[in-house]
C-alpha cells in the first residue's frame, strides 16, 4: 500500500477514537447550524495538524540524530500505543449532551487548543505515533505518511460533521462503539509493527 494511503489510514485510526476533540464536533453538528458547525470542525482541524507537525518535525528530527533514542521511541511508542488499542476495544464510548458549544468562535479556538496543544495524553500519544513514522520510515515515505494522516484530519472531522448535521437523529453509541472498535484494531496493529521495528534493531 503507498505510503500516504497508509498514513491516511493510521491518522483515521488516530483522530476518529471518541475523545473531547471529537465530543465538541459531534455535540456542534448536533445542535449548531451547519455553517457554524463547519467552522468549529475548521478550527479543531487546525489544532490537530499543528500538533502532528510539531511532533514530527520536532521528536522525529531528534530521533534522525540519536539511535537510542529511536530505538526507546520505538519500545515505548510501540507498548503504548497497543495499550490505546486494547483500551479503545474495551471502552463503550457514549453522546455526551452537556458539552457547550454555543460560544463566540473565539473561545471555540481558545477551547481547541488547550484541550489539544495542553493535554498531556494528546502530546504523548502524537509524539509517540508521528515520532515513530520519522524513527521507522526514511526521510521521502514519512513525509508522505504525515501527509496522509494530516488529510485524514480533514477528511474525519469535516465528514464526521457533515454526516451527523444530515443524520443527527440516527448518530447513536451504538455507532460510536463500532467506530472504537475498528480504530482500537488498526492501532494495536501499528503498534506491533512499531514493536516490530525495535526488535529488527537489536538483532
Amino acid at each position: 500500500m503507498p505510503p500516504y494511503l497508509q498514513g491516511l489510514g493510521i491518522g483515521l485510526a488516530y483522530v476518529a477514537p471518541i475523545g473531547m476533540q471529537n465530543l465538541f464536533v459531534i455535540n456542534s453538528a448536533l445542535t449548531q447550524p451547519r455553517h457554524r458547525a463547519l467552522l468549529i470542525a475548521l478550527i479543531v482541524i487546525f489544532f490537530d495538524i499543528t500538533l502532528a507537525l510539531a511532533c514530527f518535525f520536532g521528536v522525529g528530527a531528534l530521533m534522525d540524530r540519536f539511535t537510542w533514542l529511536k530505538m526507546i521511541i520505538l519500545l515505548a511508542g510501540g507498548a503504548v500505543v497497543i495499550w490505546i488499542g486494547v483500551g479503545l476495544l474495551k471502552d463503550k464510548p457514549t453522546m455526551d449532551h452537556s458539552v457547550d458549544v454555543n460560544v463566540p468562535l473565539t473561545q471555540v479556538a481558545a477551547k481547541a487548543c488547550v484541550v489539544t496543544w495542553f493535554n498531556p495524553q494528546a502530546l504523548i500519544d502524537g509524539t509517540l505515533l508521528f515520532g515513530g513514522f520519522r524513527a521507522g520510515n526514511p526521510g521521502s515515505v514519512s513525509t508522505q505518511l504525515i501527509l496522509g494522516s494530516s488529510s485524514a484530519s480533514f477528511l474525519w472531522f469535516l465528514g464526521i460533521t457533515i454526516l451527523i448535521s444530515f443524520f443527527s437523529a440516527r448518530f447513536n453509541d451504538k455507532i460510536l462503539r463500532v467506530i472504537n472498535i475498528i480504530c482500537g484494531i488498526i492501532i494495536i496493529f501499528y503498534g506491533a509493527k512499531l514493536l516490530l521495528q525495535f526488535f529488527q534493531m537489536i538483532l
